[in-house]
C-alpha cells in the first residue's frame, strides 16, 4: 500500500531533537528574561529559530543540539558559511519589520542531551561578527 515514506537516515530524530533544543533554548532565554518574539520565522527561504528581545535589542538566536559531544560540540558547527546565511536571514527580517533603527545581534545557544542527565544550555551572546 502506498503512503508516506519514513527516513531511515535518522532525520526524524534530528528533527526532534532540534525542537527539544529549541524548547530548552527558549526556556533558558527566558529564564534570563528575554522576551521571545518568534520562533522557527520563515525568511528568504529559511528559517530563523529564536527571535528575541534583551532590553532593547533585537537578537536572533541560532539554536544547535546534539546528544553527545562525541562527534563535536554543537556550536562547532555554526562556521562561516552558516554565519553568512544568519546574517542574510536576519538582515531580512529586519528589512521586512523595519527594524534597522534597532540595536541587533545574532547569539547561538547549544544544547547537549546527555543520557544520563539534565540538557546542558550554553549560551554565546554575540557569537560572530555580524554587518550591524
Amino acid at each position: 500500500m502506498w503512503g508516506p515514506r519514513r527516513r531511515s537516515d535518522g532525520a526524524d530524530h534530528r528533527g526532534e531533537l532540534g525542537r527539544r533544543g529549541e524548547d530548552e533554548a527558549a526556556r533558558y532565554l527566558r529564564g534570563l528574561g528575554y522576551r521571545i518574539v518568534g520562533r522557527r520565522e520563515r525568511v528568504l527561504r529559511g528559517d530563523i529559530d529564536i527571535v528575541a528581545l534583551d532590553d532593547r535589542c533585537v537578537v536572533f538566536v541560532e539554536v544547535r543540539s546534539r546528544s553527545d559531544v562525541t562527534h563535536g560540540h554543537p556550536a562547532e558547527t555554526v562556521g562561516p558559511v552558516k554565519q553568512r546565511r544568519l546574517a542574510e536571514l536576519a538582515a531580512a527580517y529586519i528589512r521586512r519589520h523595519r527594524l534597522e533603527d534597532c540595536h541587533v545581534r545574532i547569539d547561538v545557544v547549544a544544547v547537549t542531551f546527555p543520557e544520563d542527565g539534565s540538557p546542558v544550555v550554553e549560551h554565546y551572546q554575540n557569537a560572530f561578527e555580524s554587518p550591524w
